[in-house]
């Protein structure tokens, strides 16, 4: 039996109740720390003027060649815990995303694929409510 398939998320939605432990997901961030080491990384996003961030095990797609700045997309699944504390980076959430597809995607026009995702989101959910 396959899994089901990753729904895209925002990186502010992941440490909400919309995301469940051990969901795939697709999300994207700009990558601001990699620890080679520990296979950690750091995306940020920005919904509005607070900061958001994500940490991301990247143990499953190394070798790794991180540009720290640039903008990635990832398909993994999560891990919500406690591992991290909060106070070590503001806005940091309570969640790890273990990556199985990591993309640098700089150029992509950001405003325009947010779009996108909400036009999908739309569809989708047209399409599964029930037809009178």
């Amino acid at each position: 039996m396959l899994p089901s398939p990753a729904v895209f998320h925002f990186l502010w939605e992941i440490s909400t109740d919309l995301v469940k432990d051990g969901a795939s997901v697709r999300t994207y961030g700009r990558l601001i720390s990699y620890e080679p080491e520990g296979s950690k990384a750091i995306l940020s996003g920005q919904p509005s003027s607070a900061q958001c961030h994500l940490s991301v095990q990247t143990t499953l797609v190394e070798p790794f060649h991180p540009t720290l700045g640039a903008q990635y997309f990832v398909l993994g699944e999560i891990e919500k815990t406690d591992e991290f504390p909060l106070a070590l980076l503001p806005g940091l959430s309570g969640a790890i995303l273990h990556a199985r597809a990591l993309s640098n995607i700089d150029g992509v026009d950001l405003i325009l694929m947010q779009k996108a995702i909400m036009e999908q989101r739309c569809f989708f959910k047209e399409r599964m409510s029930p037809r009178v």
